[in-house]
């Protein structure tokens, strides 16, 4: 069935912020968050494939696809992302919900989790990395710009807005590059092309410092808690280890772990299986009664 999805704006905290919504007004929550360089567009295969049990949301961040930049005098920090996005929940009447990160998403959805822990009924974890063990070697420029800023931002800059940069993130190392569409890391280019954007990006990859610095944190709340955990994972990406997924199982022994043939947003190649997995999840979880119990294992 098609998906119906609205393309909406609301304000929080004086930003403008867009996002998709599909799916029935009283329908379970789905709250979809994006990860870099992309936009609420990665969901499209969700929105269209989801919508009749789900109501989804994706929100654009403040400086992607097609939210409001922040101001350019203020820190552009995962801190400040998180808030925002939170006040964008309460703006849009969500309570509770099931929450879908992936890159980027994991820091912000971390930060959510944490501090709200209430609105949680599951996490669900696409390519996003909690532990340090998780980072490639491709983070090595990137550990090197934490510790001297000026002496690695020109090479930060370089990798943020190469368009070879911005097509590996999807293709990674996948034997079948001909299955990925280029108008993915196009439009992706596009948007990081806009004037200032740069400088966000790059305070932004400065600020993932603060994220490393908290996996202990968010590995001791899996622990603690044992949320539903789905983890979902393209094998073929080069930015985050296929070790992960298993690191998550180790926090959460419950957790549901698949590996994927895709890259780093999967979406672009397997929607169909996560489709079905999301409905798989989300049917258990009503099962136990949301956030707080286990999940059946599988691998």
């Amino acid at each position: 069935m098609g998906s119906h999805t609205r393309y909406r704006s609301i304000v929080v905290d004086g930003l403008s912020i867009f996002y998709r919504e599909a799916g029935a007004p009283d329908a379970p929550v789905l709250l979809l968050l994006h990860g870099f360089p992309s936009s609420s567009r990665m969901f499209e295969p969700l929105l269209d494939r989801l919508a009749d049990q789900f109501r989804l949301i994706a929100p654009d961040y403040p400086g992607f696809g097609h939210s409001a930049a922040p101001d350019p005098r203020s820190p552009y920090t995962f801190d400040g992302i998180a808030e925002t996005m939170a006040g964008f929940a309460a703006a849009v009447g969500v309570d509770r919900y099931l929450l879908y990160v992936q890159d980027y998403g994991g820091p912000v959805g971390f930060r959510m989790a944490l501090a709200d822990p209430g609105r949680l009924r599951g996490l669900i974890v696409q390519n996003a990395v909690a532990h340090d063990t998780g980072l490639g070697p491709l983070w090595g420029t990137r550990r090197a710009f934490w510790q001297d800023r000026a002496a690695h931002e020109a090479a930060v800059r370089e990798n943020v807005l190469s368009m070879a940069a911005i097509r590996t993130r999807h293709v990674g190392n996948d034997p079948d590059p001909e299955r990925y569409d280029p108008d993915l890391w196009v439009d992706e280019h596009a948007f990081l092309s806009r004037p200032g954007e740069i400088e966000r990006q790059v305070d932004l990859q400065y600020d993932y410092r603060t994220n490393v610095a908290s996996y202990p944190a968010w590995q001791d709340w899996l622990r603690r808690t044992q949320p539903p955990l789905l983890v979902v994972w393209g094998r073929y990406d080069t930015s985050f280890e296929v070790t992960e997924p298993e690191a998550y199982r180790s926090d959460v022994p419950g957790a549901e772990v698949h590996l994927l043939d895709g890259g780093h947003f999967v979406l672009d190649t397997r929607p169909d299986e996560v489709a079905a997995l999301i409905r798989s999840f989300a049917g258990r979880v009503r099962a136990t009664g949301g956030a707080g119990h286990n999940v059946s294992r599988e691998s």
